[in-house]
């Protein structure tokens, strides 16, 4: 901790001095004008309406933002009987980021629900919209609904596939965050403009090279994993059809170690008040046979969701009913191995800095009994 905190006020001292570089002009004293002096609630009117320059060399002093979420979770049988029943913070983030000039940026962010914990931090430089290319630690550029900030979600977490598949609590056993350390390259492509200026462009890009071992995690196979994901915008910026692909070898021991291969194709209409989205997500996941090392075995997952939701605006007030349909199956091998969850959800903003949700859903495992869930989450972001 006292080598984080040493590194901001390091930024901080660097961000000063260059912040001060601005020359002052002598003023001229000419014999023959005399000084006007202006009132000083003219004065202080004026001063009101003066726009404070930016740095010209894109500085800026670096913001610090986050959130909190804490949860209640209830689990009941089918018959109604509570199975278990927990409270918990589900996640405590805290961020720093800024400009270190008109083309670099950075961003730190760390975690401190169990312990600290790093989850990004990474440097971006962004020379133009076509392209830019990032290095550190950051989210895979894979499938649509793990981009999207946990507390936007329209249900109190990601769904079952994407952490299955993307690499929060992947079926490998490998990875955590949805997250991993490399370097990627991003960028928009053929932009549509208005009267007004830039809107949208067509396509979005993000291609990278990760480790392939997860947030915090070196790389243990020699290997690297290639992870990329193109959207584009057929004619409406509040139209999005995606396509992502990961390519990988992962290694956790002698007995789980092979090809990590997945892919995802999906489609969102978002106009800040209808949300639909749905993707199906697939993936191939090579086991070490423990007789004959060199003989790979595989299973394949998939799963699929769908998600409706629609804001009710009055003022900064938001209210959004949700409901979502999900399937994964984790080994497509074994018949009726798959789990249905059937969500209904509110999700409630009183302010634009808190939210709440409240979910129930209905867990269908094709082979065994049905329970029930229900989450209740408070979100406080800043």
């Amino acid at each position: 901790m006292k080598r984080k905190f040493r590194i901001i006020v390091g930024m901080l001292l660097l961000a000063i001095p260059l912040c001060m570089n601005a020359q002052v002009k002598p003023v001229k004293k000419e014999a023959d004008k005399t000084i006007e002096v202006k009132p000083k609630a003219e004065k202080a009117e004026a001063e009101k309406n003066v726009i404070p320059e930016k740095p010209k060399d894109g500085l800026t002093m670096p913001k610090i933002s986050g959130f909190v979420q804490g949860m209640y979770q209830a689990n009941l049988s089918d018959k109604g009987d509570l199975l278990d029943n927990t409270l918990r913070m589900r996640r405590v983030r805290l961020s720093v980021d800024g400009n270190l000039s008109k083309t670099v940026s950075y961003k730190i962010q760390g975690d401190f629900t169990r312990s600290p914990m790093l989850v990004d931090a990474y440097v971006k430089y962004k020379p133009c919209r076509e392209f830019a290319i990032q290095v550190g630690q950051f989210k895979t550029p894979f499938t649509l609904e793990s981009p999207i900030n946990p507390v936007n979600l329209e249900i109190f977490d990601y769904g079952e596939s994407v952490q299955q598949l993307v690499g929060y609590k992947d079926v490998c056993g490998v990875g955590a965050l949805g997250r991993d350390l490399g370097l990627m390259a991003t960028g928009s492509l053929f932009p549509v403009e208005n009267a007004n200026g830039y809107q949208y462009s067509i396509v979005d890009y993000a291609v990278g090279v990760f480790n392939g071992n997860g947030a915090n995690q070196l790389d243990n196979n020699n290997r690297k994993d290639i992870v990329g994901r193109l959207e584009v915008h057929p004619g409406l910026k509040d139209l999005t059809l995606s396509g992502s692909y990961y390519y990988g070898h992962y290694y956790k021991d002698e007995g789980n170690n092979g090809t990590r291969n997945r892919w995802a194709a999906g489609v969102q209409y978002n106009d800040g008040k209808l949300v639909l989205r749905g993707e199906y997500i697939g993936g191939k996941t090579g086991l070490s046979h423990t007789v004959i090392p060199e003989d790979l075995v595989y299973y394949n997952s998939n799963g699929y969701y769908g998600v409706v939701g629609y804001n009710f605006q009055a003022g900064e007030q938001k209210i959004m009913p949700v409901l979502r349909y999900e399937h994964f199956t984790k080994d497509a091998s074994i018949t009726n191995g798959g789990t249905n969850w059937y969500t209904v959800g509110i999700n409630y903003w009183p302010l634009k800095s808190v939210n709440f949700k409240l979910d129930y859903s209905l867990v269908q495992k094709e082979a065994g009994d049905n329970s029930h869930r229900v989450v209740a989450m408070v979100s406080y972001k800043f």
